[in-house]
Parts: structure tokens; sequence; C-alpha cells
């Protein structure tokens, strides 16, 4: 099964709800709060999609955290390549060479290897803004993605977590 991490989920998750208001400077604890996940969780995504230039930090008695570019130019790939351990590769040939003791005499890695482009493509032609509005006529835009909380009324005041990903458990908060 071909799945992204958790963490990759969270970022995702995160950066679409910053993306629908992306002017505004969000503090972690306010992160973790509207989304219901574990403020360490949140902490070590943000620190993380700050090294790969995705967020900015801001300091001071207003400071926090902002998109670094508009939604439209952050990719998923992006956040992808940011928040999983290994290069982007659905085999492991098709994500760095040299790591296969059969690569030279592999029948099938040409194929991986387009696969692998076709995904990755993929990947790179939808972006956070795209997440915070799924595109109309779209045969995955559901009526739950246009009423998505993020965006509507939540259930409850300040816990706005997307359905995709379970309220925040206690391990969670060892991520």
């Amino acid at each position: 099964m071909l799945r992204i991490s958790k963490l990759t989920d969270y970022g995702t998750l995160i950066l679409t709800h910053m993306a629908g208001h992306p002017e505004r400077v969000y503090s972690a604890a306010g992160l973790a709060e509207a989304l219901g996940l574990g403020l360490p969780t949140v902490s070590k995504v943000l620190k993380t999609l700050g090294r790969h230039a995705l967020v900015s930090s801001q300091r001071g008695a207003h400071g926090g955290y902002v998109l670094a570019r508009p939604p439209e130019r952050i990719t998923i790939a992006d956040v992808i390549d940011a928040l999983e351990d290994q290069p982007f590769g659905l085999t492991e040939c098709s994500s760095s060479s040299g790591v296969c003791s059969i690569e030279s005499d592999c029948r099938i890695r040409d194929n991986w290897l387009r696969i692998n482009s076709v995904v990755r493509e993929a990947l790179q032609a939808v972006d956070i803004a795209d997440m915070v509005h799924p595109a109309r006529g779209s045969p995955f835009a559901t009526a739950s993605a246009t009423e998505h909380r993020l965006h509507g009324p939540a259930p409850q005041p300040a816990r706005a977590a997307a359905a995709c990903i379970p309220a925040a458990r206690a391990d969670d908060q060892e991520i």
C-alpha cells in the first residue's frame, strides 16, 4: 500500500488551514486547538515546514507562523518533500539510484520510473489553494468537501479537525 506519513498528512492539514486566511499570523497553539492536534506535533511540523521555506516564523508579541509564499505556489509535492523521511519514489530504485542489487539488470525499472514521474507530476499539479477549495466539477469534489469544516461552521467552537484525521490521542504527543 502506498501511503504518506501522519506528519505529511498533518502538514497538509496545517497548510490548508493557514491558506484559508493566508495573510493571518498563526500560533502553534492556535493551530493545534483549531485542528485538534497535539501541540508538540504541530510545533514539530511547523519547524520542519519552516526549514523547507513553506512557512515563515515571526518573533514577538504578535508572532507566529505565516505561509512563506502564496498557497497557489505550494504544491503537495513540496509538502511531501519537506515532511517525508526519504526522497519521493514509489520504489527504492525510482527515488535513488544504486540502492538495489539488481537495478542494472531490472526489466521493469524503466516502467517504475515512468509511473513515478506521472505520480510526481500529479502531486505537483495540486497546490494548497486547491486543497482549500476543490475544483468544481471534479469527480473527487463531494458535498462533504464543499462543506468542509475548515471553512464552514465547526461542530465545536474551537475544534475544526478534518474528517480524515482522527482527534488527537495521547500517543500523538510523542511524535
